[in-house]
This record gives structure tokens, C-alpha cells and sequence, in this order.
């Protein structure tokens, strides 16, 4: 079957993916939040549309969402990196300890049920939510950042947890972060380089370790989409900037707070399948 046949079998599922990079790139720009956080739920409900059992679609899901990460981490990067506000002092203390904890999370992804891995993000998408109605603008709780060993149990956690449920750094490291009176901007940049540190070890693990669920949607190898990686990335890449224009003109705290209401709603609809 080549390529054109292959598209036009699988028209609906390239439509609806390429819809989730458009979404995931504008949301990203609006609101500088991360990828994983709005790709995870989106191919969670959009496999089960397909016929995929929850717990393949919340594992494939998140396979999918952290090998997305890796072209989209290397731009914010390079982004980042030009405003001079990627801290390498911090990412050369932390990396050992985060790639440990992404390899261990990862790993423990190919061997439980999807569904675990359900209820670990519905909690982490209601605490982010309640943080951004919250916590946004509010002054730090602590002074500096802990000692080391404190920092290496932080670094640890956020990679372990972040590749089990397909998120970036950002989504638990800038809240983090700002709680210990760390320069949000910084906060972020940095996030963009330890997005990077999640993503290609756990992407690699789950593509490689993972056995592909009998149910899994068209072009898993691995826990990994493939076919939703090819539709999503080049849309989340361009679509991004026409967030980040668009949030020049639109009230960002607004936005913020609707995003927040919009991922409690999913975060608890996650957590609903499981429970009734």
C-alpha cells in the first residue's frame, strides 16, 4: 500500500491527528503551557473513537506524546537559549538524577496497566489546573531552591513522573521551581531543555521495550504512534507561532484560567472512566 492509498484508508485518523497538532501548537503559543499536557488527553479520547481499549489508548497516548516532544523540545531550546534563560548550571546538576527517574518511569510504562497511568495524569492535570486558577502571580513560598539532595529527590520525581503520564518538564517543574522564588522565565527555559531530557530517553524506551497493544491504532511500533507523530509534530511547529502572535492581543490570565477550567473538566472525565 503506499502512501496515497494508506491516506486515503486512514483518512479520518490523519484528519483528526493532524487537528491535534493544530491544537496542541496553538494552545502552546497562546499559553506557553507544554505539549504533552493538551496531547495526551486529545489522543486518549481520539483513540477510544477508534475503537482502542482505555488502557492501550492511555499508553500508546503517552508514548506518543513524549516522542512529539523531542523535535518540538530542540526548537523551544534553541529559543530559550538565544534570551539567555536556559540554566545549564542547574540542568548539569539535575540531569543524572532526571534522566534516572525518566528511565525508571518509563520502564514501569511498559510493564502496568494503562489505566494507572489514567489515574497518575488525571490527578497531575487537576493539580496543574487548580495551580494556574491558583497559584498564578503569587509570591513564592520559599526563599532559594533546597539543598542538593533535596534537588536530586526533585529532578528524580520529575522525570519518573512526567514520562509516565507523557508530559513535559513544564508542567511540574515550573511550578516547582517558581515555588522556591526561581525567576519564572528562567523557569521555563529551562523547563524547554529538561522537556528534552524526558522525552528522548522515554520515547526511546517505549518504542523499543513496549509491546504493542493488540488493539492499538494504525502505525504503533512499540507504545509509539507513529503516524500520529508524523501528523502532529510539523502542525504543533507551525501553528505555535500563531499562538504566540494571537497572545499578544488576547488577555494571557483570561486564557489561562478558561485552559485551567477546560483541563479540570478533562482531568475529571479521565478520572471518571475509571471510577464509574
Amino acid at each position: 500500500m503506499n502512501v496515497i492509498e494508506f491516506a486515503h484508508t486512514h483518512l479520518a485518523s490523519v484528519l483528526a491527528l493532524a487537528a491535534t497538532g493544530v491544537f496542541a501548537g496553538l494552545l502552546a503559543g497562546l499559553l506557553g503551557v507544554g505539549g504533552g499536557i493538551v496531547i495526551v488527553p486529545v489522543l486518549f479520547f481520539l483513540f477510544q473513537s477508534f475503537g482502542v481499549s482505555t488502557d492501550s489508548a492511555m499508553l500508546v497516548a503517552t508514548a506518543t506524546s513524549l516522542a512529539t516532544m523531542i523535535p518540538t523540545s530542540l526548537s523551544s531550546i534553541r529559543s530559550h537559549r538565544q534570551q539567555g534563560n536556559v540554566d545549564f548550571g542547574l540542568l548539569q546538576r539535575w540531569s543524572p538524577f532526571i534522566v534516572a527517574g525518566v528511565l525508571a518511569g518509563s520502564w514501569l510504562v511498559t510493564r502496568i496497566d494503562g489505566n494507572w497511568l489514567t489515574l497518575l495524569f488525571g490527578v497531575i492535570a487537576l493539580l496543574s489546573a487548580l495551580n494556574m486558577l491558583f497559584r498564578t502571580g503569587k509570591p513564592a513560598l520559599f526563599p532559594q531552591l533546597p539543598g542538593k539532595s533535596a534537588q536530586r529527590l526533585m529532578g528524580s520525581g520529575i522525570g519518573f513522573f512526567s514520562s509516565m503520564v507523557g508530559i513535559g518538564g513544564g508542567t511540574i517543574s515550573v511550578p516547582l521551581l517558581t515555588l522556591y522564588n526561581y525567576p519564572a522565565h528562567k523557569a521555563v527555559g529551562t523547563a524547554s531543555a529538561i522537556g528534552l531530557l524526558i522525552a528522548l530517553p522515554g520515547a526511546l524506551t517505549m518504542l523499543v521495550l513496549g509491546n504493542t497493544p493488540n488493539d492499538a491504532p494504525v502505525g504503533t511500533v512499540g507504545l509509539v504512534n507513529l503516524l500520529g507523530f508524523c501528523c502532529i509534530v510539523p502542525l504543533t511547529v507551525l501553528f505555535a507561532p500563531v499562538g504566540a502572535a494571537l497572545s499578544a492581543r488576547l488577555d494571557a490570565v483570561k486564557l489561562k484560567k478558561i485552559f485551567a477550567i477546560v483541563l479540570l473538566c478533562t482531568g475529571g472525565r479521565m478520572l471518571g472512566q475509571l471510577l464509574f
